[in-house]
Order: structure tokens, then sequence, then C-alpha cells
């Protein structure tokens, strides 16, 4: 039987251990913190109990579940896995020290992936000397309940370890997107727009209110500042650096100052009790609403297609992967469809031409849409 380790039990790293477990895979975790360790079987036994209560899990089904799951003092004991998933803090210094580690204890044909959402695969790759066992395996918060798991390769990724880790992912239920090593993966990189575009809203002097009421009325679950408020403007505006630095300072990425104003004057979001939108949390849409509402998904549209240019997956799995992993309504080619080519070409050439001079390129249509 597959066994799976998991390094590193906050709540991420718990909620990829409840996921396997769930399915039948034996998981060994582990943490360089011993309170992490001492609490990490409680933790996993109260989400499973959740599960009993809501009618997800029977009561012997989760008792199963637990029993799978075996805390261990050091990285020695993880020598049995077949496939070890990192899932520490999001510091690439402290993940490729990690990595090295685990390569060391673990037999070569062992499969490491790293959960990171932000870093490079292949950077953290240079730390190996088998960086052909590395894949990504970018789960969603909560991994329990999102759907989605982005696979990240490289060009010198084993085949048996991208097909192991596919496997036992989709095995325990997942939907799992393949994608390249390129900045934000596929969710991070195509959503970067739904938050980009209504800060730029923002700074034309749109209300919060009436952006994300518009985008509220076009079916999405949360509007785009709503959900920059749950993520925290801090935590929003660090990856959006991130980026936007990654790509070398490409307008499509551009930190909004509305974004560093509320940073740096503390209101962070729902954790500090103010935030872009909030406390207000379902404002009516405005009479232009469906104006709003286009402008944000042309440029979803557009990022999208850029993606595809550059190689990416195709326009059915970023679809998916948009639903998934964003909620979305509808995936970016989906609302290319809904709009039409000739209306999305025209909305980014209106949006280009009333650009501001620090956004120049912005709104530049990708080829698939400049083409018909």
């Amino acid at each position: 039987m597959t066994t799976i380790a998991v390094i590193g039990l906050g709540a991420m790293g718990l909620g990829i251990a409840q996921v396997y477990v769930t399915a039948g895979f034996a998981v060994l975790g582990t943490d360089a913190g011993s309170n992490a360790r001492a609490t990490a079987r409680d933790g996993l036994s109260r989400a499973l109990s959740s599960r009993v209560t809501s009618g997800r899990l029977t009561p012997d089904d989760a008792a199963a579940a637990l029993d799978r799951f075996r805390v261990v003092d050091d990285l020695d004991a993880l020598a049995a896995a077949d496939l070890a998933i990192e899932a520490i803090v999001e510091d690439k210094a402290a993940k490729s020290a990690l990595l090295a580690q685990m390569e060391s204890v673990l037999s070569p044909g062992a499969t490491l992936a790293t959960n990171t959402s932000s870093l490079g695969v292949g950077d953290l790759a240079t730390a190996l000397t088998r960086p052909g066992r590395l894949v990504g395996l970018h789960f969603f918060n909560p991994p329990p309940a999102m759907r989605l798991v982005e696979l990240v390769t490289l060009p010198v990724t084993d085949p048996a370890a991208a097909t192991l880790a596919r496997q036992v992912t989709e095995t325990a239920g997942k939907t799992v997107i393949a994608c390249a090593d390129s900045p934000g993966f596929v969710v991070n990189r195509c959503a970067r727009p739904f938050y980009g575009e209504a800060l730029a809203l923002l700074e034309e002097g749109r209300s919060p209110a009436d952006i994300d009421g518009a985008m509220l009325a076009a079916g999405y679950r949360l509007g785009p500042l709503g959900l920059i408020d749950l993520i925290g403007t801090d935590v929003h505006l660090a990856a959006t650096e991130t980026i936007y630095a990654a790509f070398d300072r490409h307008p499509r990425y551009y930190p909004f100052a509305a974004l560093r104003r509320r940073v740096l004057s503390g209101h962070l979001g729902r954790k500090s009790g103010i935030g872009l939108l909030y406390p207000q949390t379902m404002p009516a849409a405005p009479a232009d609403a469906a104006a709003i509402a286009l402008r944000i998904e042309a440029t979803l549209v557009n990022e999208a297609a850029w993606l595809v240019a550059a190689g990416g997956p195709a326009a059915a799995d970023i679809d998916t992967a948009l639903r998934l992993g964003m909620n979305f309504p509808r995936g970016p080619f989906e609302m290319l469809d809904l709009h039409g080519r000739d209306r999305v070409r025209q909305t980014l050439a209106d949006l280009a031409r009333n650009a501001p001079p620090h956004l120049a390129g912005r709104y530049d249509a990708a080829p698939l849409l400049q083409a018909g």
C-alpha cells in the first residue's frame, strides 16, 4: 500500500493529511515543532468528527481514517514513504533545506512534492541531487473542502513521479490539473485581474460596494474586494508584488496604490475589522453592474488567453481550475463564450485607450483574442 508522508502539521499540512487518510492511505506526519506534533492527532480527530456530525463520514470510517495517521518525531522515520509532501512556511530557504533533507532520507524512487503556492518548483529543485523526483502539489485551502490540486512538473520531471502524485491525489477525490512551473501556476495567475481590475476601478473612484455588488449580481459567491478582505490585504499585497516581480513588472500585475494604502493604514481586512469593503459583506448591485462585470471578466479572459499563448493548459482545464480553485461561476473561456470575442476585444481596446501611462500595455489583447 502506498505510504504518504506530510511534513508540516499546521492547518494546511494537517488538511492534506486528512485528504489522504480519508481516502484509505497510510500517512506519516511530522513537524519541526514539538507542540505541533503533540496536538496533530487531536486536531485531525476533531476535523474527522466534524465530518461525522455533518453526515459526510460514518463513525467507523472516521475511526479507521484516524488509525491510518501516525505522527513521528523526525524525518528519519519517513524512510518508507512513497510520496512525501512538504507543507511548511512559504520560504524558499526553509523549503529548499527541508527538501534536501527529505531526499537524503527517502529511497531514490520516492516522489518528493512541495505544496508551494508562489515559489518556483524549479528553484526548489536546485537543492536536490535527483530533481526529477520533485513535483509541485498545490492544494488549495482548506484541502479537505477544495477539490482542485495543481500538479506542477518540470522539463526534467520523471514521469513516474508525476504519475504517482496524480494517481494518489485523484484516488483521494481531487481534480488534478497539470501545469508548468510558471509564476502563479494557473489559478493564482489567471485570477489576478479579478482583484486587480477591481482595484483599478476603486482608484478611478468607484465605491467598493458598487464593484463587489456588480460581481455578486453576476453570480460570484464573493466579490473581489471582499475576497481580498478575507485573505488579508497584507497577504494579498505580498502575493501581488511577488507575481509583479516575477513577470518583470508587467502592468497586468500592477500592485495598485489603493491596496498599499489599506495595508499601511492597518486596514487588513476581516482580521483587523476593517478592509477594502469589510465590514460590509453583501452590497447591492449598481445600475451599471453589467458593465463592471464585463470589464473584470474581459481582463480575466485576456489573462487566461495569454497563458494559453505561453503554452499553458488547454482552455477547458483553465476553466475547471478557476471554477474549482476560485469558486467562480464560470471559467474564463466560458466567459468568452458568454460575451463573445468581439465584445471582449472591444472592451479591452476601450480600456487600453483610457489607461493612464503607468498601465500602458495592461490591456493588450492576447493573440487568441486578436484573431478572427
